[in-house]
């Protein structure tokens, strides 16, 4: 018996197959082989096509199928991770409108704070636990604003991943979780918020009926069957964002646990029982997997959008033929702080954290006769890390104190300057485990269709890779260097005021 998992990304869309029985991966995939590209038409825009999506989750299947050959009837379950915040569009014959505008866009900022101030501070977080920022709500009004002809075709609107599971059952659905980081949920009335959706003249209509994240959502349809070379009938029983179901993969599900990611972006995500939130909106509270109506359970995000692409647009356009690892290499090779040498890695958008500023990337300190390859390689691990600190002191605020963060064994995690820097920065330890997105959306997809009788009975197998402590011996050096860094980044956000 056999648990199918999708990861769609907006780098790529990941396929996982895991035994049953056993949890482990027998099979897995990514589409394309490079990342997947971003419609930038002016900037702050970021837009892609959801049937490149489509198309890469197929090619991506194919080849995991290909691995495994397994009997097909065996695959009992299948789970949707997908990257969030995003907003599809689609008439009444499912047809899509316009490109996805995507969870780094940030056209629709103004918007989200003009409705804040108009709705009241007060007022909005307690019931949205956020300002709408330029989260999914804000996007359709901007498309309502600007594309009126789109918006008045539209049938229903989506977030990624209720699009992925509408292509495989046929049906449009969407789950608490999902219409809480589109901004759509009113947490003091457990419902779909009038608030919002008056606010931005929004037709309740198009919002999809609400299913539980772990339920039969769905069957895979005689079309998508034969697309996707699975049985008909085969249940589709998990959907969630990407980062809520990053957490579920590590087994964070209960107050006080924290997981991590540096994809694309860098996260970190702790869980509470109780109603949270930033007055200053820095920080984000969603619905996590296992909320219900009965049973508190929130995620506070933090979410930097520039993190691992800085790291990636250093491999495209100057490290040559290297790869990753020979960038952690030279990077380890350099001193704590780089010899002076500060980079903010805030080049992908606005950013949340800093109250939805474009600050871009900025780099300081630099030195023609003293700074290299190298420096720039550890400058730029050390500044994702301390971007990701910095938001951590913002939860702190609000009472998440992380002293273990769990993450996956990928992306900048596979670096040895990150994960120490970010134990020695953070004073957490972190526990990297074998798992990923696409295998915790198999496995959570198993939980939904009744596979496995419980969270505890999933997870008997997850297994822990490896623990970095805080270095006590390096501690002062990374303090500095963090010093240095926020010294930077405040001085600029002082001038942008």
């Amino acid at each position: 018996m056999y648990l199918l998992g999708f990861d769609v990304g907006s780098s790529s869309v990941k396929a996982s197959l895991l035994d049953a029985a056993s949890g482990k991966c027998i099979a897995s995939a990514h589409q394309p082989k490079q990342e997947m590209s971003m419609i930038a038409v002016r900037p702050g825009w970021a837009e892609q096509d959801p049937e490149s999506w489509w198309k890469y989750l197929k090619m991506a299947l194919s080849d995991v199928l290909n691995q495994a050959g397994i009997d097909r009837n065996e695959i009992k379950s299948i789970g949707i991770s997908y990257q969030m915040h995003g907003l599809v569009i689609v008439d009444q014959n499912g047809n899509v409108l316009r490109p996805s505008i995507i969870w780094c866009d940030s056209r629709s900022v103004d918007i989200g704070n003009a409705a804040f101030t108009h709705m009241g501070a007060e007022k909005c977080l307690s019931s949205l636990l956020n300002s709408p920022g330029n989260f999914t709500a804000s996007k359709l009004k901007w498309v309502q604003q600007n594309e009126p002809d789109i918006y008045n075709k539209a049938f229903k609107i989506m977030l990624p991943g209720d699009y992925i599971a509408s292509r495989m059952t046929g049906e449009i659905k969407t789950t608490i979780s999902g219409l809480s980081e589109g901004i759509f949920w009113d947490f003091q009335n457990n419902r779909l918020s009038e608030m919002i959706l008056s606010e931005y003249d929004i037709d309740p209509k198009l919002i999809p009926d609400i299913i539980p994240a772990f339920a039969v959502q769905g069957v895979i349809s005689q079309q998508a069957a034969n697309e996707l070379g699975l049985k008909s009938g085969t249940p589709v029983s998990y959907r969630a964002g990407d980062q809520p179901n990053n957490a579920f993969s590590l087994n964070v599900l209960n107050p006080g646990e924290i997981a991590a990611t540096a994809g694309t972006s860098g996260v970190v995500y702790g869980v509470s029982d109780i109603i949270k939130y930033d007055p200053r909106s820095r920080v984000n509270t969603f619905a996590h997997v296992n909320h219900t109506t009965g049973i508190t359970r929130l995620g506070i995000l933090l979410c930097v959008n520039g993190t691992g692409i800085l790291n990636s647009w250093l491999k495209k356009n100057i490290a040559g033929t290297m790869e990753y690892s020979d960038m952690n290499k030279l990077a380890s090779q350099v001193p704590i702080g780089a010899e002076g040498l500060v980079i903010l890695p805030f080049g992908n958008g606005a950013e949340r954290m800093l109250g939805n500023k474009d600050l871009g990337c900025r780099i300081t300190g630099l030195n023609f006769n003293m700074h290299n390859k190298a420096h720039v390689y550890r400058a730029a691990q050390e500044g994702i890390v301390f971007s990701l600190n910095y938001g951590i002191e913002i939860m702190e605020s609000i009472g998440i104190e992380p002293s273990v963060i769990r993450a996956g064994n990928a992306n900048m995690f596979l670096s040895p300057v990150f994960k120490d820097t970010l134990a020695s920065a953070t004073g957490a330890i972190i526990e990297l485990y074998d798992t990923d997105g696409s295998q915790g959306a198999a496995l959570a997809s198993g939980v939904g269709a009744g596979i496995y009788k419980s969270f505890e009975d999933a997870f008997q197998h997850l297994r822990k890779l490896e623990t970095v402590y805080p270095d006590t011996a390096t501690k002062n050096a990374v303090k500095d260097a963090y010093g240095r860094w926020r010294d930077q980044l405040e001085s600029i956000l002082k001038e942008e005021k």
